[in-house]
């Protein structure tokens, strides 16, 4: 299961069925779990911990140094969950002291060829990256968010579940949930009707984030009393809470 021409760390952990490509190379402190597939030229620095049956394409780069020039040797991780697809020349770094030391990827997440996630990232389930999509340090994405291609997302920012970034969207506030933004820079321009319909919200679910949809752009209202309306509004099955958490909690502005 491991080419004879991949040089794998002692210190490495591999379960026994790992399989790794010609000319990987595995360093100290990486551990990988049962049913991963690593192909051929994929470098791996630890400490990077990384869960069951992922797979990891060629040229990838994962659990790298932090490109930040506070970042000085300190021991700080990368950990990757279970059932990840990482597609070509993807650069996943580790995190920094500053950012809390960790830098983290969920379950079931689709990664694209050519996107970067940066220092101190942490990612959600079930996110869709589309190939050259970027993050910049400290960015929080919750789950099945869908990034387009070429989308960049600055520091510090916060995109919300089920959200959507169109292609070459530049994000430089936090996104609410459920909200789909375009251009450069981005603005929102409704609320992510067909991922919501394909995650099998009901139709009034789907009528009650619209609503609160416009509370919140439409209406001109201060954040704070966008919030006191949203709670206001009947729901099915506490779609309005997953929002109204998000725009308690956000810090920096949400995206107008």
């Amino acid at each position: 299961m491991i080419h004879p021409t991949a040089i794998i760390d002692p210190s490495a952990k591999l379960a026994e069925d790992v399989s790794v490509g010609p000319y990987t190379i595995i360093g100290a402190d990486v551990e990988i779990g049962a049913g991963c597939e690593i192909a051929s030229h994929v470098v791996i620095n630890g400490p990077t911990v990384i869960g069951r049956n992922n797979r990891i394409f060629q040229f990838s780069s994962i659990g790298e140094e932090p490109q930040d020039k506070k970042f000085h040797g300190e021991p700080t991780r990368l950990e990757i969950g279970d059932n990840n697809l990482i597609r070509e020349s993807v650069t996943i770094n580790r995190g920094t002291v500053g950012g809390g030391g960790v830098t983290k990827i969920g379950n079931d997440n689709w990664i694209m060829a050519y996107v970067h996630i940066a220092h101190d990232c942490i990612i959600g389930n079930q996110n869709i990256f589309a190939n050259n999509a970027s993050l910049a340090g400290h960015v929080t994405i919750d789950d099945q968010v869908i990034l387009g291609g070429f989308s960049l997302v600055s520091q510090f920012n916060h995109i919300g579940s089920h959200a959507f970034t169109a292609m070459s969207s530049v994000i430089s506030r936090n996104i609410p949930p459920y909200v789909l933004v375009s251009g450069h820079m981005a603005e929102p321009v409704g609320v992510n009707v067909e991922g919501l319909r394909r995650r099998q919200f009901t139709a009034d679910q789907i009528r009650n984030i619209r609503q609160a949809y416009k509370l919140i752009y439409r209406a001109g209202l201060r954040i704070e009393d966008s919030i006191e309306k949203i709670g206001q509004l009947e729901q099915e099955d506490g779609e309005l809470d997953l929002l109204v958490q998000f725009l308690k909690q956000q810090k920096g502005g949400i995206i107008r």
